[in-house]
């Protein structure tokens, strides 16, 4: 059985004509799925009977189905969804005042092996293809105008996985979302957060990207960066500056860093000297100063109030565009960093 999302419209026309169908029908199954994101095929009722049971005999959607939600005492909505084939994934419904924001995951699994994060601890299983990507946001947009009557606003790519892994399912899956026939959402309200892949951020920028650009930065030497994120040995800071430098001067996209302040590890203020040298090597617009959210695999823990206040009056003193950002549905596992609950079966 095939995949009747991955049949492109022009090919639909070509696969009505073979069947004798007018060329019309292409552009409702079309709507059909992209659009009113039918489930099944037997629920596209402006077709005939015998259509549909063609269809059926070679074509499925492979939907992805809301598993169960959990709800923090902030707002905050956690979603464990499952895919056609058993897997889980989960997805996150961010409230704020002005946003409302979708973190959705693009692999099952990881390989980056980051030490502060809990689905690094797992294995990748494989990566989400385009129409699941789509099914995560379509999914937390139904959550959000039924719990807060509107449609999301924004975007992260910041769940489990590394998007610039499955670049082409992403790209494919943005493409849909930003689309006119989609969900129509403006590219700029897109966030891409990558661990650091240089090749792929040239890669975003020799395709032109219209949404942003965030880096998991979290040490600001590669010293430190070696001991939390393996990645950073085959990806240095020079490549990633340099692939940075890159991306911004195709694209003039937005560039973000992100940063967990880790007690006894980066958040001295050597650390902070070492972030304002680096960020003055990059155009980028902020950098995140995030709260670590505690997992069972690891021993980090979180800095005192007052450490995290020397450390962003430092960055703010050197003149460096720095926001706090505190950390939403930590009650039932949701924020930065700990998302894990995906064994097949269960």
């Amino acid at each position: 059985m095939k995949n009747l999302r991955e049949v492109t419209l022009p090919d639909l026309e070509a696969m009505m004509a073979t069947m004798g169908e007018p060329k019309f029908r292409a552009t409702q199954i079309h709507e059909w799925v992209w659009q009113k994101f039918a489930a099944d095929i037997q629920d596209m009722t402006n077709l005939s009977k015998a259509l549909r049971k063609k269809l059926a005999t070679e074509y499925f959607i492979p939907k992805v189905k809301m598993h169960h939600s959990q709800y923090s005492s902030d707002g905050t909505i956690k979603n464990r969804l499952q895919l056609h084939d058993g897997f889980y994934v989960e997805s996150v419904l961010i409230p704020t005042e002005k946003r409302l924001t979708a973190c959705v995951s693009s692999q099952v699994g990881c390989s980056l092996s980051c030490k502060f994060c809990a689905t690094g601890y797992m294995e990748r299983k494989r990566n989400l293809d385009f129409d699941e990507i789509v099914d995560e946001v379509t999914l937390l947009n139904e959550l959000a105008q039924k719990h807060y009557g509107k449609n999301l606003s924004n975007i992260v790519f910041m769940g489990m996985g590394e998007p610039l892994l499955n670049y082409g399912n992403m790209m494919k899956a943005i493409e849909k979302i930003t689309s006119p026939d989609g969900l129509g959402m403006s590219p700029r309200r897109i966030t891409v957060s990558t661990a650091g892949v240089a090749k792929m951020i040239r890669k975003m920028a020799d395709d032109k990207v219209k949404f942003k650009l965030a880096l998991s930065l979290h040490a600001a030497t590669d010293l430190k960066r070696n001991e939390i994120m393996p990645i950073n040995e085959t990806n240095n800071l020079y490549a990633l500056i340099d692939a940075l430098n890159y991306f911004y001067k195709e694209t003039g996209s937005e560039i973000t860093f992100e940063y967990i302040l880790f007690k006894d590890f980066n958040d001295s203020l050597k650390d902070a000297d070492d972030l304002v040298k680096l960020y003055r090597k990059v155009p980028a617009d902020l950098i995140n100063i995030i709260e670590y959210n505690p997992i069972d695999a690891a021993d980090f823990e979180k800095p005192e109030e007052e450490k995290v206040q020397e450390f962003m009056a430092y960055l703010t003193a050197n003149r460096v565009n720095v926001r706090l950002r505190r950390s939403r549905g930590k009650d039932i596992d949701a924020a930065c960093g700990q998302l894990a609950n995906v064994d097949k079966g269960n």
